[in-house]
C-alpha cells in the first residue's frame, strides 16, 4: 500500500523534470537562433540554398529576411542582391533616382511576406556594409536579380565580378534596346556614373 501512495508523487516529479528538460532544450534552440552562441557556422552554411520569409522591404535591391544575423547582431538578416543595382530611393543625402520608386515597388510586391530561397558565393558573402550578398529565387522559381535587369528595373552592375555578370550585361542591353522599364524615357544624366564611364548612353 505504501508504494501505491508514493507512486503518484514520484511520477509527478518525473513528469516535471521531463517537461523542464524539454523546455530547456526548446530554449537552447531559440537562443541559438538569435545568434547568442555565435554565427551558427559560416555565412555559406547558414544561408546558402535555404529559404526564408521576407519581412522588410528597403528598396529595389535590398530587403530583410526572418533569420537573425550574428554578423550584424540583428534579429533579421539584410540582403543585397548580387550583380544588380536599382535606382536609389533611400540613400542618405541622395536624391531619388529616375525610376527608383517603380523599382522599389516592384521588389516590394515580389518579395515582402513571401518565402524566397537564397544562393551565395562561398568566396564573397558580404558587402562593405555587412549586408549578405545573394541571388534570390522567388516563389515561382525565377531569379529576382535576373528579372529586375530583364524587365528594366535595375542596371547590370559591372563593378564586381560574379558568375552571371556577362548574362546580366546582355539582358541589360536587350532591355535598353527594347526601352523596357527605366530605359523607356531615361536621360544620360540618369545613369549611374560607373555606366557613363563605360560609355553607356
Amino acid at each position: 500500500m505504501a508504494s501505491r501512495r508514493t507512486g503518484g508523487p514520484v511520477r509527478r516529479r518525473i513528469l516535471r523534470r521531463t517537461a523542464l528538460a524539454a523546455l530547456a532544450l526548446v530554449g537552447v534552440f531559440a537562443i541559438d537562433r538569435l545568434g547568442v552562441f555565435g554565427a551558427g557556422g559560416d555565412d555559406f552554411t547558414r544561408y546558402d540554398n535555404h529559404a526564408f520569409r521576407v519581412v522588410k522591404h528597403v528598396d529595389g535591391d535590398t530587403f530583410d529576411v526572418d533569420i537573425p544575423d550574428p554578423h550584424r547582431h540583428k534579429r533579421t538578416t539584410r540582403l543585397r542582391l548580387w550583380g544588380v543595382d536599382t535606382p536609389e530611393t533611400v540613400k542618405p543625402g541622395a536624391k531619388i533616382d529616375h525610376f527608383g520608386p517603380e523599382a522599389s515597388l516592384f521588389t516590394d510586391e515580389q518579395t515582402t511576406g513571401k518565402i524566397v530561397r537564397l544562393h551565395l558565393l562561398a568566396r564573397h558573402t558580404r558587402d562593405k556594409y555587412g549586408r549578405l550578398l545573394v541571388y534570390v529565387d522567388l516563389p515561382d522559381g525565377q531569379m529576382l536579380n535576373r528579372v529586375l535587369v530583364e524587365r528594366g528595373y535595375a542596371y547590370a552592375d559591372p563593378r564586381f565580378g560574379h558568375p552571371y555578370q556577362r548574362e546580366f550585361a546582355t539582358l541589360m542591353n536587350q532591355a535598353r534596346h527594347n526601352r523596357r522599364g527605366l530605359w523607356a524615357d531615361y536621360q544620360e544624366a540618369d545613369l549611374p556614373e560607373y555606366l557613363r564611364e563605360r560609355g553607356v548612353r
